[in-house]
């Protein structure tokens, strides 16, 4: 398995510079994240300053217009552009969310932009997901039932279907889980408020037959409990989800049933 590294910002240098091109009256500086394994060596921040006049007006456009038109080498992750992938997520001036839907007119002063924090990094602005990859297949994100399969569709109530519409809506990007701090110091054995949420979208689901047994997966010491509510997950979803509700609704499943 190939070996990635831990970002340590504490040792991050100066990089290289890229001037805007001359003529260029909308400039934009963007300091970006740079390090590659087949170089080594500490991390650096590359600056680069940008005509937004040629480019679009989101962070990925920018991140698209440095690649193709300034410096091939820089490396990240994108699909969609349509916020729906999660391919694309990203720290930008110290927030986790998606390149393509953040405005770089959000921003007054020099963008800056970091991969997913806390994460082992493949090169530059990737980060190594096989872990939360990992944890999610863990918690059997499909369908579990063993009565026999209908003629038709399992149906539902409207009501029975808002409860898992929020969860359905994750895009798993782990903008949450990479924003969390219990995830930072346990995310060998704490799920994480991404994973958490597809949890809650299985046992919500009331056309699964497994609650009990999901339930008792993450009845541990670290699984679920290592969330202390700090919420940053909440904060930081670029598609306005609530992790930690959901965790709370776990938490109060798991009261109900020990009572």
């Amino acid at each position: 398995m190939a070996k990635f590294t831990l970002p340590d910002h504490s040792k991050v240098v100066p990089g290289r510079h890229f001037e805007a091109p001359e003529g260029a009256k909308r400039v934009k500086r963007f300091v970006i994240y740079r390090w590659s394994p087949d170089k080594g060596g500490a991390p650096t921040r590359d600056t680069y300053d940008i005509d937004l006049d040629r480019c679009g007006p989101m962070v990925l456009d920018a991140l698209i217009h440095i690649k193709n038109d300034i410096d091939s080498t820089l490396t990240f992750r994108r699909s969609c552009r349509e916020g729906i992938c999660g391919s694309c997520a990203m720290n930008i001036d110290g927030t986790n969310t998606l390149a393509c839907t953040k405005p770089i007119a959000d921003m007054n002063a020099d963008v800056k932009v970091h991969p997913l924090p806390h994460m082992p990094v493949v090169k530059d602005l990737v980060p190594d997901l096989s872990h939360t990859y990992a944890q999610l297949a863990s918690i059997e994100p499909y369908l579990k039932a063993d009565s026999p399969a209908p003629s038709r569709e399992r149906l539902q109530s409207p009501e029975e279907q808002a409860l898992i519409d929020e969860a359905s809506s994750c895009i798993l990007c782990f903008c949450c889980s990479t924003a969390c701090p219990s995830y930072w110091w346990n995310g060998d054995r704490f799920l994480g408020p991404a994973i958490l949420l597809q949890a809650y979208r299985w046992i919500a689901d009331s056309r699964d037959e497994a609650t009990g047994e999901r339930l008792d997966y993450l009845e541990d010491p670290f699984r679920m409990y290592r969330c202390h509510t700090i919420m940053n997950c909440t904060r930081t979803c670029p598609k306005g989800l609530n992790p930690a509700k959901a965790i709370a609704e776990i938490k109060k499943l798991m009261l109900a049933r020990a009572s």
